[in-house]
């Protein structure tokens, strides 16, 4: 790992998720021992049946914590794989991996012209992620669904198009108002995994309404740009960034799983 990554402090622990027994919690297998573990994201995550799924945990000492262990990350290859390849999970890290490369410069391309990052500044009516010189940034984590091929292996649930999407509108609106006043606003799709450039089901419920919104926000000015990051047990590294704007001006493409 490069002296830029993020290096955990102590290496995550792997396991077999048994069940979720919540939005909250799952029951995971570590050296036959079964442990209860918090669970970061309340959504579904793709398609997948969770059970015998193998995943990655962090410990934590608190005494405050009901749960001693987060699943960071889940994994589609065979549990007696030696050598995997994980999806993130965690939603709030997600901000927190994103908050370490900027401090550390490394998204020059998108943005470059800051003293300093601001956590949590609001906008209109909306709290956004952060703000970076005169560069708002929102940061979504999709995970209802995951852009990748499925092994044969893997168990899938039969699931129902996901159609939550008030809070993205509002927030790309908040973004597109805030022009008015400020140089540049971008939303920034963020994957803890390898992640091809997405889109939207052309049958996803209100699709129509979404690309209405999205056009109107990149007309006036919406930076729309895709981060993927690798997780491991030991860190996590920046893969790669790009600008997705034009991808969203394209016929049938738009937000999937946001």
């Amino acid at each position: 790992m490069s002296d830029t990554d993020i290096i955990f402090s102590s290496p995550l622990i792997e396991g077999i998720i048994l069940k979720r027994n919540s939005q909250f919690t799952m029951d995971v297998m570590v050296e036959d021992e079964v442990v209860k573990c918090h669970c970061p994201t309340t959504g579904r995550i793709g398609e997948l049946d969770l059970p015998g799924i193998p995943c990655l945990l962090s410990n934590s000492d608190s005494a405050n914590r009901k749960t001693r262990f987060t699943v960071e990350a889940v994994s589609l290859d065979l549990p007696q794989q030696e050598q995997k390849t994980w999806i993130g999970i965690n939603q709030n890290a997600a901000n927190r991996y994103v908050e370490h490369f900027l401090m550390k410069r490394q998204f020059p391309e998108m943005v470059s012209d800051y003293d300093d990052i601001q956590r949590e500044r609001w906008l209109g009516q909306s709290k956004l992620d952060f703000l970076a010189g005169d560069t708002y940034l929102e940061v979504k984590t999709p995970l209802q669904n995951l852009i990748l091929d499925y092994p044969p292996h893997i168990k899938r649930k039969k699931i129902t198009p996901f159609n939550s999407t008030d809070r993205f509108i509002k927030h790309i609106n908040e973004l597109a108002n805030s022009l008015e006043n400020h140089q540049r606003a971008i939303l920034l799709s963020c994957f803890i995994y390898s992640c091809s450039s997405y889109k939207v089901p052309l049958n996803a419920p209100n699709s129509d309404y979404i690309h209405e919104q999205v056009k109107r926000c990149i007309k006036k000015g919406v930076e729309i740009w895709q981060v993927n990051f690798t997780i491991t047990k030991f860190g996590v590294s920046l893969e790669r960034y790009y600008n997705t704007t034009n991808n969203f001006l394209d016929g049938g493409s738009a937000l999937q799983g946001l």
